[in-house]
């Protein structure tokens, strides 16, 4: 019977040597029946014929997204570092600026930002400009670059850690370093254009009364001021040792109102104008812009 069973198999699966020895012809044949049943090996016929094994060709392959991940991070991480440190532009920062920031952008920085749009809305009102407030060297520096314009500058603080840019600057009497709670040391309408920045910030209520004034006296065409908003407090710009307090950034409410009792009121025509030039170029200001004029 067994013989006859395995006469049948060969008949079914084709010849098949069965050891006659085996205890158990059927059960052998079964599993010779499941290895020849098995699917032939792709990677075999491919070694043979002398191409690469497939399953080396699924290992480079599943490497490949690997290597695509590792080299867009790569690419990403130079076009951040390209927006970050970037020269000037609508929304580049300088090298210096961002290592004296430390990732804040203070409003200094945003008046050099803000050049090119002052220059569209003012026109001629910029060719003598006094900049007021902190690092005030840098904006004098970017102000002498233009074209038709001179320009001055007030430190309101200690500048002793300064560097040889801005000591020469001060060399030169085109920047002072003065205490802005007394009068400031100019004549009447000595400039067409005062630019405040960084400065109001630290004074208190009592020293704005004094030196709004102030800067309203020296300017002949207008007061740009720029003051940081409420809730976007700069946590290491704001060195209280230095500046003797710490910031208030206050609302635009507030603000006004005080503008009002200093009868200082709004540049409309300016403001339109610095709007309309903004928009061109997508500037969109990180601090309160105010463009004020004397009652007449």
């Amino acid at each position: 019977m067994a013989q006859g069973t395995a006469d049948a198999m060969k008949h079914t699966f084709g010849m098949v040597d069965i050891d006659e020895d085996d205890p158990n012809p059927v059960i052998s044949s079964v599993r010779i029946m499941a290895m020849s049943r098995r699917p032939i090996n792709p990677s075999r016929r491919i070694s043979e014929s002398g191409a690469a094994p497939f399953s080396s060709s699924i290992y480079s392959t599943s490497r490949s997204p690997s290597y695509l991940s590792l080299g867009l991070i790569i690419l990403g991480s130079f076009f951040l570092l390209g927006y970050l440190y970037g020269g000037q532009g609508s929304y580049g920062l300088n090298k210096r600026a961002v290592g004296r920031v430390e990732g804040d952008l203070s409003c200094t920085l945003e008046v050099q930002r803000a050049i090119p749009i002052l220059r569209k809305a003012y026109g001629d009102s910029m060719h003598r400009v006094l900049h007021v407030g902190p690092d005030t060297c840098s904006v004098i520096s970017q102000l002498l670059k233009e074209e038709d314009i001179e320009a001055w500058g007030v430190e309101p603080y200690d500048i002793e850690d300064a560097d040889r840019r801005c000591k020469s600057l001060v060399h030169k009497g085109l920047v002072r370093v003065v205490d802005i709670k007394f009068p400031l040391p100019y004549r009447a309408k000595s400039f067409s254009l005062v630019i405040v920045s960084d400065a109001l910030d630290y004074l208190s209520p009592k020293y704005l009364n004094r030196t709004l004034p102030e800067l309203a006296r020296v300017s002949a065409d207008g007061l740009v001021i720029f003051t940081g908003i409420p809730r976007h407090q700069r946590s290491k710009v704001l060195d209280k040792s230095k500046f003797g307090r710490l910031a208030k950034l206050r609302s635009s409410t507030w603000w006004i109102r005080l503008f009002v009792q200093m009868s200082l009121e709004e540049n409309e025509a300016a403001v339109k104008k610095f709007e309309q030039a903004a928009e061109k170029r997508l500037y969109n200001p990180g601090c309160q812009l105010f463009h004020l004029k004397p009652y007449n």
